[in-house]
């Protein structure tokens, strides 16, 4: 995983456990990768990736089953989506506007253009 200076590692490590979900790659209500595990897998610090884990915890995301490991929560998806959004509405929306703003372009030029990107 290539990491951006830009943003703590802890918080990047989040949102590709985030991404996992909501990819289904893993399921909700089962066990997720350990600590030691996803630090190996991304080639970071254990300790970094615990703090993701209670980041995600605290997100009400994924559960800690002493002694089994860390398991997806039964609603973690919309769970990941509600704080995708709210993630999205505070950092990415409003530079996506300015530069809207910028360039003089209304969301209907914005429509063609994301139509004509993802055919």
């Amino acid at each position: 995983m290539d990491f951006k200076e830009t943003k703590a590692i802890y918080l990047q490590i989040a949102d590709y456990v985030c991404e996992q979900l909501l990819l289904n790659r893993w399921k909700e209500e089962e066990r997720i990768l350990s600590v030691r595990e996803l630090g190996v897998n991304l080639e970071v610090n254990p300790n970094t990736v615990l703090r993701a884990y209670d980041f995600l915890q605290n997100k009400g995301i994924i559960v800690n089953k002493r002694g089994v490991g860390y398991y997806a929560q039964p609603d973690a998806v919309s769970r990941v989506k509600v704080y995708k959004k709210q993630q999205f509405i505070e950092t990415d929306l409003p530079a996506l506007l300015k530069q809207m703003h910028l360039l003089q372009m209304d969301f209907n030029e914005l429509e063609l253009l994301s139509n004509h990107l993802n055919k």
